[in-house]
């Protein structure tokens, strides 16, 4: 792996970019320097890091002389408009926006399930949506066991998939509501303390949502799988961190629940918690703070012939953004 670095971070006053940072800093990652990159209204800002406060810069197109790896969590807009740019001054990518995602020259990657797609980036590689990743760590030990045709799958994801303002909004209703006071909203179309919405991103032409249509497109990009369906339905819950996913799957080959919990235990970054006897199944209070996702309740499906159901849960901050993030760049640092 190279040593001595120097890594910048847009949008590292966000969510994501805080929790990338902290990740990089807990991971050891090789960085000689780093240079949190933020609007210009956070420039100033100090984040802590290694030991010492370092300041915030104003984005410009001059931010990226010298680095060797960006990670972006800034919007898709942002990425569209300063991704080359870095590319341009010598940098690669890893990029946490929808903006690359399906570009065909862009690999699109979860690195337990296809790092080498990283050695094949022409400067920019893109991190996949956070639902779509904590299914595919499920999904894919199980299609690599039984070959996975297609899946009907509902999410239920937490509040901190719409960034820092979405756990505030949900923790002041909460204190609104408890006070006798009426929910206000800024983020969410509906009040999301006490509720659950099923939207989550914009409504397409045929009733599904961005969201929804992420998964299928994705999950068939980094599993390699081109005909591979899904049928989603993306659901924002009042959680305050970490995705829950519940899927039903169809394969190829004859299942097992024996089987498949065996190809679960093998499988790196994704842990079993199947004891339904003591109430063992993945629960988003427990998966926060965690690097792993965890899967649980694997039954056979009584609709397919050849289908599993289970529920896998994980950090949608961590894993879901910037843990895989800066898992990527940790590969991009043995090329």
């Amino acid at each position: 792996m190279r040593e001595d670095l120097h890594i910048a971070i847009v949008g590292a006053t966000g969510a994501v970019g805080v929790e990338m940072i902290k990740t990089l800093e807990r991971r050891n990652f090789p960085a000689s320097q780093l240079v949190p990159l933020a609007s210009a209204r956070s420039a100033g800002k100090t984040l802590p890091f290694r030991g010492e406060n370092v300041a915030v810069q104003e984005l410009t197109r001059d931010s990226f002389a010298g680095v060797d790896i960006a990670l972006f969590s800034a919007g898709g807009g942002t990425s569209a408009e300063f991704a080359p740019v870095a590319v341009e001054a010598g940098a690669v990518v890893v990029d946490n926006s929808s903006a690359f995602r399906m570009d065909d020259s862009v690999p699109l990657v979860v690195p337990e399930i296809n790092a080498a797609a990283v050695g094949k980036n022409n400067g920019i590689i893109a991190n996949p949506n956070c639902s779509t990743i904590v299914t595919v760590m499920a999904l894919n030990p199980l299609h690599q066991a039984f070959g996975v045709k297609r899946i009907f799958a509902s999410t239920y994801q937490a509040v901190s998939g719409s960034g820092a303002m979405g756990i505030v909004e949900l923790e002041r209703q909460v204190g609104e509501i408890a006070a006798n006071q009426e929910a206000t909203r800024e983020v969410y179309p509906h009040q999301i303390a006490f509720n659950v919405l099923p939207h989550v991103d914009v409504f397409l032409d045929d009733g599904y949502t961005k969201e929804e249509m992420k998964m299928v497109h994705e999950s068939r990009k980094i599993m390699d799988l081109p005909e591979f369906k899904a049928s989603v339905t993306c659901v924002r819950v009042p959680v305050y961190r970490a995705h829950s996913i519940a899927v039903s799957a169809e394969f190829e080959k004859q299942v097992s629940v024996e089987e498949a919990r065996k190809a679960i235990i093998t499988a790196p970054g994704i842990d079993l918690n199947d004891d339904i006897a003591s109430n063992g199944y993945p629960l988003p209070l427990d998966l926060t703070g965690k690097d792993n996702c965890q899967v649980g309740r694997i039954r056979k499906d009584c609709a397919f012939d050849n289908g599993l159901s289970f529920w896998v849960a994980g950090d949608q901050l961590l894993k879901g953004a910037a843990l895989n993030t800066v898992q990527i760049a940790e590969e991009v640092a043995k090329l």
